[in-house]
């Protein structure tokens, strides 16, 4: 019988045919905990009667949320988090590499076909490339960590076919907000989102991971671009992957089937307080905006920061607006740095912060007060998210993000 791609990734690891709706008990490949989920974690696991986690090299450990430590409390649970990997053997990346999303793709965490779990919603990132990716709670990741598996139903499979070429400074961001806007933030509940078709196929993997990061945002468990070419290329120099074919059957069954053209496509913008409050920019230029938020592990990446380059050419950012430029790791920072690109924000104006969450979660820094609105190029804007819960949040591309930061108002990009 024909399966789609998740339906191959759990038959895989279960070691006989499963199909969309059948609960599981599955292996897991690696489980990732960060500052903020992993202490309870910790607590789950011992509670559990857990002595040693199932495999310390598939444990990924590091801070990002609340770094360098912004409180007593996040100072005390970092320091609990570093005697737990001492105690077990776990490489902890700590505080030193960056966003857990974009940390653990980058060092070669994740292959193809795997199984991962996170204690972060957006753990859907690492479907980018072609792994079923998930976040759970803490205690279901106390569980794994205990006994190297989890408890699954295999969700229904969403389909979206992309086709097309972006216009100029019109990208994967803009498609993903599109792509909500139509599923609605909870149409995809308990579903796996399928990126497929020629758009995908040529897309790099920094869009790939933007579009499978904000899957979460209708509802889903999972979003995944089937492995290729471009999968193989990134991964290489990072890990080892066992060669997989793995994509979807012809004849598999999805709970439905979208297509997307995105040569018409223009800048999205997602308005206060729901990620699927979708618009064209032009139905809110103008707005006047005290922050802008360039980072997080939707779109922190080099990429990304070329792009804010180039829109923002030899000018300066807005003497009204407060601008926070994030790279979401190490890597991305030092990439950003030794093209000159840190330097070029620096004296536009920006504050350029070592790789970390900053202001996307609301509970570190870079606030915003009540009755300030913040544009972002982060992946949510519920009330309270960046600070305040009488404040704004606007979200968009990396494109719009700088264009919106030289004026001050929320601008089209393809007009700077």
């Amino acid at each position: 019988m024909e399966q789609t791609i998740v339906e191959k990734i759990f038959s895989r690891r279960c070691k006989k045919d499963v199909f969309a709706g059948e609960v599981v008990m599955a292996p897991v490949d690696g489980a990732m905990m960060h500052d903020i989920t992993g202490p309870l974690a910790i607590e789950k696991f011992y509670e559990m009667g857990g002595t040693k986690v199932f495999d310390p090299k598939k444990v990924i450990m590091l801070f990002d949320h609340q770094t360098p430590a912004d409180s007593l409390n996040a100072a005390e649970n970092q320091k609990k988090m570093r005697a737990f990997g001492k105690e077990q053997g776990i490489l902890n990346y700590d505080i030193k590499e960056g966003v857990c999303h974009q940390v653990t793709l980058e060092k070669g965490r994740v292959c193809p076909g795997d199984i991962v779990i996170g204690g972060d919603s957006h753990t859907c990132t690492y479907g980018a490339v072609g792994a079923f990716a998930t976040g759970v709670g803490s205690t279901d990741l106390g569980f794994a960590l205990r006994y190297g598996c989890l408890y699954f139903r295999v969700p229904e499979s969403i389909r979206a076919d992309i086709t097309g070429k972006f216009a100029k400074r019109v990208g994967a961001k803009d498609l993903i907000l599109k792509i909500i806007k139509e599923i609605t933030v909870d149409g995809a509940t308990y579903k796996a989102v399928e990126f497929t078709g020629d758009t995908v196929s040529s897309m790099p993997m920094p869009g790939r991971m933007t579009c499978c990061n904000m899957a979460i945002e209708m509802g889903g468990k999972a979003g995944i671009v089937p492995p290729d070419q471009i999968t193989t290329e990134y991964l290489k120099g990072r890990t080892s992957c066992p060669p997989i074919d793995l994509t979807s059957d012809d004849g598999a069954s999805y709970l439905s089937r979208m297509e997307f053209d995105v040569g018409d496509l223009v800048p999205q913008v997602a308005v206060p307080h729901n990620v699927d409050q979708v618009v064209d920019v032009d139905k809110i230029a103008g707005t006047p905006v005290d922050q802008v938020f360039i980072g997080s592990c939707t779109n922190g990446r080099f990429e990304d920061m070329q792009e804010v380059a180039e829109v923002l050419g030899d000018r300066s950012f807005s003497d009204n607006v407060r601008v926070l430029v994030i790279p979401a790791s190490k890597p991305e920072y030092l990439k950003t740095l030794r093209a000159g690109i840190i330097e070029r924000f620096v004296e536009a104006g920006a504050l350029v912060e070592a790789p970390c969450c900053g202001p996307c979660m609301g509970g570190s820094f870079g606030l915003i007060a009540s009755g300030e609105v913040s544009f972002s190029t982060s992946n949510r804007n519920f009330k309270g998210r960046q600070g305040s819960t009488e404040g704004k949040v606007y979200l968009g591309s990396a494109a719009t993000a700088a264009a919106t930061a030289i004026n001050g108002v929320i601008t089209d990009p393809r007009e700077v």
